[in-house]
């Protein structure tokens, strides 16, 4: 038995990821994927090229195939947002390498090309939407896109959104889509200043909750390592409770257990 198969993924899907070329998962995989089949809400931390499309690609189009249901016109069962062209339209072409013996479509939507083509696409609904959250929103007020049958959200590179200036269009965003949902936020990081990549920092039984119900966002980014190995040791092994504080504040309704690292902006929950 292989590796990707003692993660849980169905067989048609392990069939895919063999196809293309993929043989053993990376540690963000292996720590992701059983977690998401699961329904859990997760943050992430991975380094660029650690594959973490995989790792909430794969058990995303897992469950979507697993619930057998078709979108609505206009809607998608799932939202994935990333803050550039480039990531968008990589993730999309990921995607789509698992989906060729499927049912299932992936709609991309960036700014810089023509809108009236994506609203076209969008027209007949798409089961998975990958965006970037000016374009998102753009095809929002023309009423071309319904997000309100979204169950599945994932924010990659979420760190980089807020760096651009995100944070009020990923408020929004968080209060169209499904209340009751799964959500996925994934961090970039630099493997040189932190060893930590390509791991699980928090997760979290399914959510219902949205950021943008929270008006306590404070400034600055949800994960700063802690420094110093007596607090490492500290808290490895031993999930405490915790909220996120900070721009993505409310992201879920439940406080997080933190796996393997934890975040300055955060503090433990009452």
């Amino acid at each position: 038995m292989t590796d990707f198969q003692s993660l849980g993924l169905s067989e048609g899907l392990l069939t895919a990821v063999a196809e293309n070329g993929y043989d053993t998962p990376t540690p963000i995989q292996k720590q992701a994927i059983p977690l998401i089949l699961e329904g859990r809400d997760l943050m992430g931390l991975a380094q660029t090229g650690t594959g973490k499309t995989a790792a909430f690609g794969l058990p995303l189009i897992d469950r979507l195939l697993d619930e057998d249901q078709r979108p609505r016109p206009r809607g998608t069962r799932a939202l994935i947002l990333a803050p550039t062209r480039e990531l968008v339209n990589q993730i999309a072409k990921n995607l789509t390498s698992f989906l060729k013996k499927t049912p299932l479509r992936v709609t991309s939507v960036v700014g810089g090309v023509s809108i009236a083509g994506q609203i076209k696409r969008l027209s007949k609904g798409t089961d998975i939407l990958v965006a970037t959250p000016g374009r998102l929103l753009d095809l929002v007020d023309r009423q071309a896109v319904d997000l309100r049958s979204a169950s599945y959200l994932v924010l990659d590179e979420a760190d980089q959104m807020l760096d651009l200036g995100f944070i009020h269009a990923l408020r929004r965003i968080a209060g169209l889509v499904a209340k009751e949902r799964q959500t996925l936020l994934f961090f970039r990081h630099d493997a040189e200043t932190d060893q930590r990549t390509g791991t699980v920092l928090s997760v979290q039984s399914r959510a219902c909750g949205s950021f943008a119900d929270r008006q306590d966002c404070g400034q600055g980014h949800p994960v700063r390592p802690f420094h110093g190995q007596e607090q490492q040791d500290r808290l490895h092994g031993q999930p405490v409770a915790v909220e996120p504080e900070g721009p993505l504040a409310g992201f879920s309704a439940a406080p997080s257990m933190v796996l393997r690292s934890s975040c300055a902006n955060w503090r433990r929950a009452a």
